[in-house]
């Protein structure tokens, strides 16, 4: 009923980035697991394609990351992990923020009615 460009965009970016939270919790737990392969999760490119398209639906998707291994084989690095925790972070607070106001919005819209 309230689907719009936004609102499906905002829905795709939380899920996107709840499933790169996931990938990250992962990768973390699994940093000591000799020939463990970090992944990764891109839904940005494919997102703003999307909203480009006048859709705002997009499917995340997720990779073996290419970075180099270590010598047991994993390529789980703390540093790069921490890092894209704290900006998956930020964003997902970005657009949970954007989307409450979006519905804030329209409950007032309903309520002057």
């Amino acid at each position: 009923m309230f689907e719009s460009v936004t609102s499906l965009a905002l829905s795709s970016a939380l899920d996107g980035l709840a499933l790169r939270q996931r990938a990250i919790a992962n990768n973390i737990a699994n940093v000591n697991t000799p020939g463990y392969q970090a992944r990764r999760v891109e839904f940005e490119g494919a997102l703003a394609a999307s909203v480009l398209d006048g859709d705002g639906r997009a499917a995340a998707t997720t990779s073996a990351s290419l970075e180099p291994t270590r010598l047991d084989g994993s390529n789980v690095n703390m540093d790069t992990e921490t890092l894209s925790n704290i900006d998956t972070v930020l964003r997902y607070q970005f657009a949970a923020q954007a989307a409450s106001g979006s519905f804030d919005g329209i409950r007032t819209a309903l309520r002057s009615n």
